[in-house]
């Protein structure tokens, strides 16, 4: 292990969960404007760019952080499967190009094939990693660093939240292109802020799982107690 890499993974790590959490409470706030009808359309709209633009910094960061989180931990000693690394490695740009691309290119024809794509990756995902952590409990491959499997387990939650948020959207979304025609109906409105709200916990929950996520990686708990057992054995 270089120290020079361990502290550029470090730091990106830290960046990832700065960006992440800090841009999902930016676009929560401006989600607010976006659905109040007291604002003019043209507030809404410009409310619901802003929205938009940020919401795009956690995307990146969902993409980016199971790769960099398994390096650093590979980074501190801790083996993975074979092949699993590289595979890591060739996901995240994958998924960063779609996520990116589906942003700036949005309605275009490769834009509306890679959005599906990116749902059912989503869903692999969860079940992967849910399948992993099941497996290494198992097996108890990471017994020295429960932390670890924590981590790895409470991010594949927050992928599933992120299905789940996706899941109560089609009517904000209906109200955004309602105010992007210029002219929204009471009813609209009414359904646009249903949908937000039965997103709100999903997004709340993101928050707290990343909180976790963090003091998981500070704490690291149970390796004390490891280290304490295997010093009186």
């Amino acid at each position: 292990m270089t120290e020079f890499a361990y502290d550029l993974f470090i730091i990106l790590h830290l960046l990832g969960f700065v960006y992440w959490l800090g841009g999902d409470v930016g676009v929560y706030y401006s989600s607010g404007f976006v659905i109040n009808p007291k604002y003019s359309t043209e507030t809404r709209l410009i409310a619901s760019k802003i929205m938009m633009d940020l919401d795009l910094i956690p995307r990146i960061c969902m993409t980016l952080m199971l790769t960099i989180g398994a390096t650093l931990a590979s980074l501190q000693g801790v083996d993975h499967y074979p092949g699993q690394l590289i595979v890591l490695w060739i996901l995240s740009p994958l998924w960063l190009f779609m996520v990116v691309y589906m942003h700036f290119r949005h309605g275009s024809p490769l834009a509306k094939t890679l959005g599906p794509v990116d749902f059912w990756l989503r869903r692999i995902l969860i079940a992967g990693i849910a399948a992993s952590v099941i497996y290494t409990l198992y097996t108890g491959r990471l017994d020295d660093t429960p932390w670890l499997t924590a981590k790895v387990g409470l991010f594949g939650y927050l992928i599933f939240c992120g299905v789940m948020i996706r899941r109560y959207l089609p009517d904000y979304i209906a109200g955004l292109q309602a105010l992007a025609k210029g002219s929204i109906t009471d009813d609209e409105n009414t359904r646009m802020a249903a949908g937000l709200k039965k997103a709100r916990p999903w997004v709340l929950s993101i928050w707290a799982v990343v909180f976790i996520e963090a003091v998981l990686g500070v704490v690291k708990p149970g390796n004390e107690l490891v280290l304490k057992m295997s010093v009186l054995f």
